[in-house]
């Protein structure tokens, strides 16, 4: 509205003075030596007007005449550059959907019509690297590192190309440099502080820490819970050798992160040394409740030091009784009781712990088990058949961190190296699937898990020695043997044992029982001696089979001398 209102002026204007000058009266006389013009002023002022456009188009033609050559490089080489950028926009596509040999085409047609582009660098080295070409990859990286806009970005290719070649030192020192031109560059960042983490350089990867942080790489919750890894790390590393630094480290570590496993069990053994039994128990205590772990059990058994067995089993049942029962981690608190209960010689206790999980047991559930016959009766074969039940058990949790399965806790994975990456949590490869089971219980477990556990019968010297007669006969199922093995056991005397005119032994019986306790004849010996197991090995013994295997799934071998390489072997399995 403001425009037109200031051109409706400006006509106004115009009109005003085209009238003023048109009622102007007289002559306007122009004299140059004996020229002389006379005209009015009306006129004079037209004439001035059409000489005025003259020269403005006279200047105009020169102009245009003078900067036609310019114009036409400048379009050429704007059409150059746009067939270029036509070309690496159709490079990147095709290195997109993986078209090796278009995406050469293109990188070829863009270096030689737009070379100093950035784009055009970029679309080349990602195109050898497509090819797997890593020396020109290389080249064209080093060439946008030398570049001020492309620096970075070279640095980084170069990054990756150190990586791919297992060049750990070369990657590093590219990352440093990455990481010096800008320290808010992430994966610099992480280059760098995983090496250091994997080079046990915890005060420098504080540093880089500290650095992220600064540079809003990290929030506040997470630089928190990474100082405390990196703290417990130092504190775990310098416990045998400076454990004034370690203690130091390992305390605020636990400020920081109170319910990290590792930083809670040292720092309650460091605070049950110094005879702070109840801070350490505190300690111990908010880290179960985020995360039950085997290990803050034992520490909190251990937190007093000098305790009995049945005061740390006591201690214990306290622990657990803090996790719910409908929580996940309720499993452990039952283990760590069994555990507990087992060096007690509480095996009522432990037994009822593990109740509700034999029926599909852990790997730790079926060695408790294990440890519970083999500790209590003294049943060699029933702990055995637990031994192998746990072959089969699924897996307990463990530290896990990138499919890396690990016995203890680490600060970084070592498979990509990433910081605070282990967590406690059952693998993948043992989770529940719904393909049926490949290796079933076998015929001499469910034996055995069937048997009740054998009594001890300890017989006096004075008496005669008479084997009982067999409650039932031996269960087919615990034998692979030939069925006259079992009518007809031969038995082999591990000495000879000289006559004497005591009590003799009575008529051996065909069937004898599996479990049953024997004493040697002529010797008074009032300790028993532990239950024997007849010579008869079962299914799932990973023993010499002198049939060879029946499974239809094993590979059906030689003889040992046509196992042999070479031409032995070769000659041997052509029957010679």
């Amino acid at each position: 509205m403001l425009r037109i209102v200031l051109f409706l002026v400006l006509i106004a204007l115009a009109g005003a003075g085209a009238a003023w000058i048109a009622d102007q009266p007289g002559d306007l006389v122009l004299t140059a030596g004996g020229f002389r013009a006379s005209t009015t002023l009306p006129r004079f002022v037209f004439l001035l007007g059409l000489f005025a456009a003259a020269v403005v188009l006279a200047w105009s033609i020169l102009t245009t005449l003078w900067r036609t050559p310019g114009r036409l490089r400048r379009r050429r080489h704007e059409k150059r550059h746009a067939r270029g950028r036509h070309a690496i926009t159709h490079g990147l596509l095709a290195i997109g959907h993986g078209d090796t040999a278009l995406a050469r085409r293109h990188a070829d047609t863009a270096r030689r019509l737009a070379g100093n582009d950035p784009l055009a660098l970029l679309l080349h080295a990602q195109s050898a690297q497509l090819e797997g070409n890593r020396d020109e990859a290389q080249r064209a990286f080093r060439a946008m590192a030398e570049r001020e806009d492309t620096r970075l970005l070279g640095l980084r290719g170069l990054f990756i190309e150190a990586q791919r070649a297992d060049d750990a030192v070369g990657a590093v020192m590219i990352a440093e440099e990455a990481i010096r031109l800008s320290p808010s560059s992430t994966w610099a960042s992480h280059a760098v502080l995983g090496f250091r983490c994997a080079r046990g350089d915890w005060s420098g990867a504080l540093a880089i820490l500290d650095s992220n942080l600064s540079a809003g790489l990290i929030d506040k919750q997470a630089y928190r819970r990474q100082r405390g890894v990196l703290l417990t790390a130092r504190a775990l590393e310098l416990e045998t050798m400076d454990r004034d630094v370690a203690r130091e480290s390992v305390m605020e570590a636990i400020k920081l992160a109170p319910t990290l496993v590792p930083a809670a069990v040292l720092a309650a053994k460091f605070e049950s040394e110094a005879h702070q039994v109840r801070r350490a128990m505190k300690l111990v205590e908010a880290a179960w409740l985020a995360n039950p772990h085997p290990d803050l059990a034992d520490a909190y058994a251990h937190v007093k030091l000098g305790d009995s067995a049945r005061q740390r089993l006591q201690r214990v049942e306290t622990l657990a009784a803090k996790t719910p029962a409908d929580k996940a981690g309720h499993v452990e608190g039952q283990l760590a009781i069994a555990r507990a209960a087992i060096d007690a010689s509480e095996f009522d206790r432990a037994r009822a712990a593990l109740a509700p999980y034999v029926n599909d047991p852990t790997q730790r559930v079926a060695l408790l088990m294990a440890e519970i016959e083999r500790t209590e009766h003294g049943d060699g074969g029933r702990a055995r058949a637990w031994t192998l039940r746990a072959v089969r058990a699924r897996h307990d949790p463990a530290w896990t961190a990138d499919g890396y399965v690990s016995d203890r806790w680490r600060p970084v994975s070592p498979v990509t190296g990433r910081l605070d990456a282990f967590q406690w949590q059952t693998p993948v490869a043992s989770l529940p699937s719904d393909r049926g089971t490949t290796i079933e219980s076998s015929a001499f477990e469910e034996a055995m898990l069937a048997a009740p556990p054998p009594k001890r019968v300890t017989a006096s010297p004075s008496e005669s020695p008479v084997e009982p007669a067999p409650a039932a006969p031996i269960p087919a199922a615990q034998d692979n043997s030939p069925a006259a093995a079992l009518e007809e056991p031969a038995v082999t005397p591990a000495e000879p044992v000289d006559p004497v005119p005591a009590p003799a032994e009575s008529a051996p019986v065909a069937a004898t029982p599996v479990f049953r306790t024997r004493t040697d004849l002529g010797k008074p010996a009032p300790a028993p001696i532990p239950a024997v197991v007849p010579i008869v090995r079962a299914p799932d013994d990973p023993g010499i089979d002198d049939e060879g295997p029946s499974d239809e799934f094993t590979e059906q071998i030689g003889t040992p001398k046509a196992q042999a390489g070479g031409w032995r072997g070769f000659w041997s399995r052509w029957g010679a």
